[in-house]
């Protein structure tokens, strides 16, 4: 198991609702092959250029532990999300 972060950024224009069920769909993803650890809910902060024409983003950071496979899934599942302006997935053991 590799010790994994994702940070990602929501789309603003969200109720606070669909942010909490965007960050909980986060969270089961990885729950399913891997072990969450702390989330870290940012909350709104100025972005360095606009995506969408947005100025700002709903900021949340997740660490987990999972195998290999996991960070392709889930970059391909927030890839394809609606919710999800911007996400990176970091591997904290290669650093």
């Amino acid at each position: 198991m590799n010790k994994y972060e994702v940070m990602f950024i929501i789309d603003p224009a969200l109720e606070d609702e669909k942010k909490d069920a965007t960050i909980e769909t986060v969270k089961s993803i990885i729950g399913a092959d891997g072990t969450v650890g702390n989330a870290d809910v940012w909350g709104m902060r100025k972005l360095a250029y606009p995506i969408n024409k947005k100025n700002e983003g709903y900021y949340v950071v997740v660490d987990f532990e999972a195998n290999p496979e996991l960070p392709k899934e889930l970059d391909r599942r927030l890839r394809i999300s609606d919710n999800v302006m911007r996400h990176i997935i970091i591997n904290k053991d290669e650093q």
